[in-house]
């Protein structure tokens, strides 16, 4: 973590631990410096280059197909993890890189992946999808023919129902980035074609209740999905950020569930079948249940709850020094938009309202932003979030106390950073 230059005159403190005013965010600088708490250091003279660098005195590479990233962001990757690696390397997982991304939108190469029977090499042109059962009119179509239908364009976080897992379950912290700790969670502009146009022309009967979406990798994976939400927002996603859905994405179409856990947003769909009951998949009844602290069961917990992280700064990160920073991190709810995002500095005894960076959308990732001065004392970092409906974040303790030892799903508790005399960042209980 950098800092901007200190000007302890204009500091106007709203809460403990040194969290400060989110208005000096609006001002853009800090009075009789002008240095912006951007959280990159700023010079204190400008001094005039006595060398001119070698690439300012050739000519530059020649234009490419397709941009990547530069060599030296090469380290901006996702991390992989595959816990049966020995007997079943297909089961995989690869979490997004939060603490080196800004803004909201995660690009393409690195939107989180799970692979319960790895990443299928489909062929576009013999890929079908098909809606039958309870219909009035069975269906199938090939991506040409889907290309012709009229597209809406959407802005939607994705997360894994077992997201931020090593938290729920591991009796002391885990000391790893965002990538490991909550990567399981991506925002992505999509594209695509209303799920309520297919299935009006479709024409579903009345008592076709539920949708049981299949995928076309090895293992099936199959999701009973109630028809109401299918015709509220479901959408039938074809692109992503602008370019056709990557394979571990789900190429060459995948269903989206704007708020819905990610594993009932399936990839390389294939089948929607029109039914008058969930059918109690193994995917939904054995691996995505939630077992409650009295021993009891929760099924179709479909929604992710109200959440939010500090990503800068976050675990495995060190601090520069002290003096001003800007604290951001990103928000997000399954149901619905994020109405505040509160921050403390010392462990929850204050809070302070951070700043929410617009748009905020529904069902999309808020990034959220609050001015800190750190005087290099040991500080407890904590933010919580409440959405739209008045759901707010849980404490760790709050949430373990409702369910059993073992459930892992559906975790949505404060994160916790302590920050050491010396400036490291730790995952830490609070």
């Amino acid at each position: 973590m950098k800092r901007a230059t200190d000007h302890p005159s204009v500091l106007d403190h709203v809460a403990g631990g040194g969290l400060l005013n989110r208005r000096l965010l609006l001002q853009g600088a800090v009075a009789g410096g002008g240095a912006a708490l951007a959280g990159a250091t700023m010079p204190r003279a400008a001094r005039a280059q006595g060398a001119i660098p070698e690439w300012a005195t050739v000519a530059g590479e020649r234009a490419r197909g397709y941009g990547m990233p530069a060599e030296a962001e090469a380290h901006v990757q996702r991390a992989i993890l595959e816990p049966f690696a020995d007997v079943a390397p297909q089961f995989s997982l690869s979490g997004t890189p939060h603490h080196r991304l800004r803004g909201t939108i995660t690009p393409n190469g690195l939107h989180f992946e799970v692979h319960h029977g790895g990443r299928p090499n489909i062929d576009p042109e013999r890929h079908r999808l098909m809606i039958h059962g309870l219909v009035e009119r069975p269906l199938q179509f090939d991506l040409g023919a889907l290309e012709r239908y009229p597209m809406v364009t959407a802005t939607h976080f994705l997360e894994c129902s077992g997201n931020s897992l090593f938290n729920a379950i591991m009796p002391d912290p885990m000391q790893a980035g965002c990538d490991l700790l909550h990567g399981l969670l991506s925002n992505t502009e999509w594209t695509g074609i209303p799920m309520n146009v297919l299935l009006d022309e479709a024409g579903v009967k009345p008592e076709g209740r539920w949708l049981v979406a299949t995928g076309g990798d090895g293992p099936s994976l199959a999701r009973s999905i109630p028809v109401e939400k299918l015709m509220e927002d479901g959408m039938l996603a074809l692109y992503q950020n602008g370019e056709r859905i990557r394979p571990e994405q789900g190429y060459p179409m995948r269903l989206l569930l704007p708020g819905f856990e990610g594993n009932m947003n399936v990839k390389w769909l294939t089948s929607l079948w029109a039914t008058d009951a969930p059918a109690h998949t193994k995917h939904e009844s054995g691996e995505y249940t939630e077992i409650l602290a009295d021993g009891s069961s929760v099924k179709f917990t479909f929604a992710m709850g109200v959440k939010s992280v500090i990503t800068h700064p976050s675990a495995t990160m060190t601090m520069s020094g002290s003096g001003l920073y800007e604290l951001s991190g990103i928000a997000w709810s399954g149901a619905g938009p994020i109405r505040k995002v509160e921050v403390s500095a010392d462990g929850g005894a204050s809070w302070a309202e951070a700043e929410l960076q617009g748009p905020v959308l529904p069902r999309a990732l808020t990034r959220f932003r609050l001015p800190w001065a750190w005087e290099g004392a040991p500080s407890l970092l904590m933010s919580r979030a409440e959405d739209a409906t008045g759901a707010v974040q849980p404490t760790r303790e709050a949430w373990k106390a409702r369910y059993d030892a073992s459930n892992f799903l559906h975790y949505n508790a404060i994160q916790a950073w302590q920050i050491t005399a010396n400036g490291e960042v730790q995952n830490v209980y609070a």
